[in-house]
């Protein structure tokens, strides 16, 4: 990672309590930034939620909460990382609206990731919503609101950061050539690990049912890796077994042997070792593993328990990150607002 420090802005979606491949993902990398001098903006992206998930928002302030509880537990302070909800800062529907005029339907129509999700969700394109058309527009007036100059993101939302910085030249060069510019380009900062997979080996997913929580009890987070994916071919303790994936007959890898790798990186060659020559059972191996992982995760456990007894200090944490949200938002807008030209002359009171 660059010595370069800056200030980013990230956020999530609101879908409950987190799972370990958000934390791998997303999560330490943030808790990591905020400890090496970077500003941190991280957003409760709860209007996102509603571009395929408008039908249904029953579950959203609980799941917002319990996504906050995980962010807490697992390291990010508030002192040092604002955290806020999204639609508490109404600049971000203006920014959304006013940048929403410089690009095209064509162009928003070629954003990769928009075509992956409307293929996995089995959805028609000619019957997307307008919301979820220019969701990327309303990600780049997130980013653009806070004077972004990074955003952590993996491959996959590189273009979405693209469309980002093409918005924030084309506004300034429209609008700010009798002046300095407004808005910020950032660059995608690049997280250099790898996806964590599930526990059936697939992409890790609460629709699939193949993942550990962030925060899961050590009894539960037991039962669960023990019904983790290892090698289908290694039948008996004695077996020989392949760690790695192995392309001849399609086995993607040891999940185990993955997890290992992650929270028992002391342990995790010579563990290889005793499984390929049949000296490690996988029972004993997953074992192993859950009191590895429960012991690892026990501090974000514990911290997280103590925010959730003390529910008043949680909503002090949101009031206080949503405060200093508004105050950039609202100094971000009064600069677009004065060059465009489309700041009233009868100022609301």
């Amino acid at each position: 990672m660059s010595n370069v420090t800056g200030r980013i802005l990230s956020g999530m979606r609101p879908t409950g309590r987190l799972h370990l491949g958000n934390y791998v993902g997303a999560l330490e990398n943030w808790v990591r930034l905020q400890d090496s001098g970077w500003t941190n903006f991280h957003m409760v992206a709860d209007w996102h939620m509603l571009t395929t998930g408008h039908e249904d928002t029953s579950r959203l302030q609980q799941h917002t909460w319990d996504m906050v509880l995980d962010w807490l537990g697992a390291g990010l302070d508030p002192v040092k990382s604002v955290m806020f909800v999204q639609s508490a800062v109404k600049e971000h529907a203006e920014l959304h609206l006013l940048l929403s005029m410089l690009v095209s339907k064509a162009r928003l129509e070629r954003i990769p990731t928009l075509k992956e999700q409307i293929r996995d969700l089995g959805m028609d394109e000619q019957t997307i919503s307008y919301g979820h058309l220019g969701y990327s527009v309303l990600q780049a007036a997130d980013i653009l609101l806070y004077r972004a100059t990074h955003v952590p993101v993996g491959e996959d939302q590189v273009p979405h950061v693209e469309l980002t910085r093409e918005l924030a030249r084309r506004f300034n060069f429209i609008y700010c050539a009798d002046r300095a510019p407004v808005l910020t380009e950032p660059e995608p900062q690049l997280t250099n690990f790898a996806r964590l997979r599930g526990l059936d080996g697939q992409r890790m997913s609460k629709s699939l049912g193949n993942t550990i929580l962030l925060a899961e009890e050590p009894a539960e987070m037991e039962r669960k890796v023990m019904q983790a994916y290892t090698d289908p071919k290694k039948l008996r303790k004695d077996d020989p077994g392949r760690p790695e994936a192995d392309e001849n007959d399609g086995h993607p890898g040891c999940v185990v042997w993955e997890y290992h790798r992650k929270f028992n990186a002391g342990e995790a060659e010579s563990i290889a070792t005793l499984c390929r020559s049949g000296m490690l059972g996988c029972v004993a191996d997953k074992k192993r593993l859950a009191q590895v992982m429960s012991e690892a995760l026990e501090p974000i456990r514990e911290r997280r328990r103590k925010w959730e007894q003390d529910p008043d200090a949680v909503r002090d944490v949101l009031r206080d990150g949503t405060r200093r949200a508004r105050e950039v938002a609202r100094e971000t807008m009064d600069q677009v607002r004065s060059a465009m030209g489309v700041k009233s002359i009868v100022e609301p009171e």
